[in-house]
């Protein structure tokens, strides 16, 4: 595998996203555009050679044809019941509007050379009578009522997210979705209303002339660990490549398995089915989540997930993953509220899950990607996290909720971040009531850190048995943040970094949540600060809690921390090659003054990296 230096890795998939309505604000210079990417590639899928059969498949396909050559395809549906453990799909071109594909076997779904099959979980709606002025109905009978999770907050919440929001039917005029009505009312040429006890849906835009598609599947492609088709599954995962899938109220993919309640061990779960590869896809518009899988030995690579709900991807008790060059952007499109969205989600009982190289970006409804509760051994490396929550939010001592977060590493033991970039986020990493945490050679704008531990897990609440699958409340420590570059402009009146803790943890828990924390570089450019450069926890006061206006006041504090951090006041042509191009390497004159420092050893292969490439702050080499 060909590796090439982080900053053009980075800048490379800036180019790429100029096609993506990306947040890249300057062209990249030519030389830079080399052959890898981030999300999907363009490629030419030549027929599979393999032992088993391949079936080809069309939009117009014909359910009674056998499917077994290119002048006689047969249909998705008709495909999807016949394959067996080693057989293919090929898809011709053109949109299915189609789901519910159930199997239960190991197989291939991809394109037929550079065709671009599309998936579509919704059909025309062609249809309509005008009601009154500004309001024309149609009758649906495809419909997906749905509600929110028992530990939703309605008598909080329901305020700023009504109830209607948690039905999954989904609206389209010509591509773009609209966002759900209470009543008829509310319908404008935006919204949309569904009566469900008739069968009918309301909009607000006059249909003549317009596309106009509404949800009619649940799901795209759903691999079950049941019988189906008449046969038992073979615990092997999928292979999908190449595919458009949009537009589907509820999963675009799932791959089902054992879901355990708690700790579990490792031997059970994550082996019903193994070695799901999903690359070159893209997967949008969905209203829950986008992609679901249970299952050890995932490889996702090369993906785009983009205008997705609760979750953009979902992992749940999955060992040795990777997660690497895909996008993942605009999770949360309703906005919910008290719901704690995330573009990724890693759950319960997940293992040495890799997350390297990948593009997270515009998602300020949204957390980015979260670690969420009983991992262990994870590895987040040498991603690129922008416009995650507002940067420019209040900010509060007392308290570290409610917050986005680009890395969010909760309830969970031993992790690796290192060589990432944080760009204007409302937090850039959250390691919360967690263990052993290793934060190193990250780049930070804009973008605070925060590692914080409370009492949850005393008592059971309202998320039952998630807070047992962690450390408890006096083995949340052992974190080390060492070598990292913060900047803030003047702009982001926030700590750069907030270790905390509540008063009523003082007495019990004491002693620092950090094991080592040096060689860090804080850059502020224009101080004086309004706010304290660090808020630290625990400290002997009221608030359990000391506000420190420089790295030094922190090593008087603690002789073993800070030695060698530095706190400077310099802009941003000073500190970087261009800031407006989002190239944050070190000016070399600048880079000259910092101090070098030698990396670990795991972190170095966790990065794919010698341990010579990095020896000053930050996510770019300098040797």
């Amino acid at each position: 595998m060909k590796f090439f230096k982080k900053t053009d890795l980075i800048l490379i998939g800036l180019a790429l996203l100029a096609a993506f309505n990306s947040c890249a604000p300057a062209p990249i210079e030519e030389h830079l555009r080399q052959n890898w990417v981030y999300g999907p590639i363009d490629k030419v899928y030549e027929v599979p050679q393999i032992a088993g059969t391949v079936f080809f498949v069309a939009p117009d396909g014909d359910p009674l044809a056998d499917g077994l050559s290119l002048e006689n395809p047969t249909t998705i549906e008709e495909a999807i019941a016949r394959v067996v453990t080693g057989d293919a799909i090929v898809m011709r071109g053109g949109i299915y509007r189609t789901g519910n594909l159930t199997f239960n076997q190991g197989i291939t779904i991809q394109p037929y050379l550079d065709e671009k099959p599309v998936l579509n979980g919704s059909k025309v709606a062609a249809k309509w009578t005008q009601v009154k002025d500004g309001l024309w109905v149609t009758e649906w009978p495809y419909l997906f009522p749905a509600g929110t999770e028992p530990w939703w907050r309605r008598e909080r919440e329901e305020q700023f997210t009504p109830m209607h929001r948690f039905n999954n039917d989904g609206v389209f005029i010509d591509g773009q979705y609209l966002q759900s009505a209470a009543n008829t009312n509310e319908v404008n040429e935006g919204t949309f209303f569904v009566d469900y006890d008739k069968g009918r849906i309301y909009i607000g835009t006059n249909p003549e002339g317009r596309s106009i598609e509404i949800t009619a599947f649940r799901k795209a492609i759903y691999r079950t660990i049941g019988e189906v088709h008449g046969r038992v599954s073979d615990g092997r995962g999928p292979v999908i490549r190449g595919l458009t899938i949009t537009q589907y109220p509820d999963t675009m993919v799932h791959i089902a398995g054992y879901y355990p309640q708690g700790i579990s061990d490792a031997r059970i779960h994550g082996k019903d089915v193994v070695g799901t590869v999903l690359e070159n896809n893209i997967f949008s518009n969905c209203f829950r989540i986008g992609v679901f899988v249970i299952g050890d030995s995932l490889i996702m690579r090369n993906n785009k997930i983009y205008n997705t709900n609760t979750e953009g991807l979902y992992i749940v008790a999955s060992s040795d993953v990777l997660l690497e060059r895909n996008i993942f952007k605009f999770n949360n499109i309703e906005r919910w509220t008290g719901f704690f969205p995330a573009a990724v989600k890693i759950f319960n009982q997940s293992h040495r899950v890799v997350c390297r190289e990948n593009l997270v970006i515009d998602h300020p409804y949204s957390n980015g990607i979260w670690y969420d509760v009983g991992n262990y051994a994870g590895v987040f490396v040498n991603n690129w996290i922008e416009g995650v929550g507002k940067a420019t939010k209040p900010f509060s001592k007392e308290t570290i909720w409610p917050s986005l977060n680009g890395f969010f590493w909760e309830i969970s033991s031993t992790a690796i971040a290192a060589g990432n970039v944080f760009v204007n986020n409302d937090q850039g990493i959250m390691v919360l009531n967690a263990a052993d945490a290793k934060m190193y050679n990250n780049t930070f704008i804009n973008s605070p850190v925060t590692i914080a531990r409370d009492t949850r897990g005393d008592v059971v609440d309202r998320f039952g048995w998630h807070i047992t699958t962690g450390p408890g409340v006096e083995a949340r420590d052992g974190h080390v943040f060492s070598n990292n570059l913060l900047y803030m402009d003047e702009h982001t009146q926030r700590p750069m970094l907030y270790v905390w803790q509540p008063n009523v943890l003082c007495e019990r828990t004491p002693n620092p949540q950090l094991a080592a924390m040096n060689n860090n570089v804080f850059i502020q450019q224009n101080t004086p600060r309004d706010f304290p450069l660090i808020l630290w926890s625990p400290f002997q006061n009221e608030a359990c809690q000391a506000q420190l206006l420089s790295v030094q006041e922190l090593h008087e504090l603690h002789p073993e921390f800070s030695a060698d951090c530095r706190f400077l006041d310099a802009n941003t042509e000073q500190v970087f090659v261009d800031r407006a191009a989002n190239d944050f390497r070190l000016h070399p004159d600048f880079a000259r003054n910092l101090q070098t420092v030698t990396m670990p050893e795991e972190v170095a292969q966790s990065l794919l990296k010698m341990v010579r490439d990095f020896r000053r702050p930050g996510a770019f080499p300098h040797r």
